[in-house]
């Protein structure tokens, strides 16, 4: 995992990782397939472990479970099955792994795509960028957090970053390589091939 990481942080820089985001970003957010978006979900999973960073099974799991089951609780479409006056629905049903996966992958493809090295010229980058940094930062702790200190540790959590400096403003700025800006290519092109996929 160590060396996958090293070979991330060498081989691309934080600047070109946060365009190629955008660029993939749509790919993801305006396609209404959901099974696109399954497939999607599991290639950010991928390369979320390609950069030899963590992903929970665990929180991952529950996230997309309780935004399913919210989305159950209003039933709509043909009844699957039902115990007593609960109903499990088509629509609802869809609707739920749809939100729910889109949810998991922007997470993953932020996990990929933002890291705390970012800086974007200009006043409005730079308050950008330090979003994008404690929202990096979040992530990479968010392991801390567990459902039965839920509301607790990310209390913790914001109180904690509040007091610390994550502006890195001595930090060394990495240059994309050759191969990185033509590894990117082709990973914004796998992430629209979804949208073929549906088109034929």
């Amino acid at each position: 995992m160590m060396k996958r990481r090293v070979f991330y942080e060498n081989i691309f820089g934080a600047k070109s990782l946060f365009f190629a985001g955008l660029a993939i970003m749509p790919s993801l957010v305006f396609n209404t397939d959901t099974e696109a978006r399954v497939f999607q979900f599991l290639f950010f999973c991928i390369l979320v472990w390609l950069c030899g960073k963590k992903v929970n099974p665990i929180f991952t799991f529950l996230t997309i479970f309780f935004i399913i089951a919210f989305n159950l609780i209003i039933p709509y479409g043909r009844v699957l099955y039902s115990v007593g006056f609960f109903k499990i629905t088509s629509g609802a049903l869809q609707a739920g792994i749809h939100r729910a996966v889109t949810l998991e992958a922007l997470l993953m493809l932020s996990k990929v795509t933002i890291r705390q090295d970012l800086k974007i010229p200009g006043a409005f980058g730079e308050i950008l960028g330090d979003s994008f940094r404690v929202f990096s930062v979040m992530m990479s702790r968010k392991n801390r957090i567990r459902g039965g200190n839920f509301f607790a540790a990310i209390d913790s959590l914001l109180f904690e970053l509040s007091g610390e400096d994550i502006s890195n403003p001595d930090i060394q700025i990495t240059r994309t390589k050759p191969v990185g800006y033509v590894i990117l290519a082709l990973l914004i092109v796998i992430s629209w091939l979804p949208w073929i996929w549906i088109i034929f």
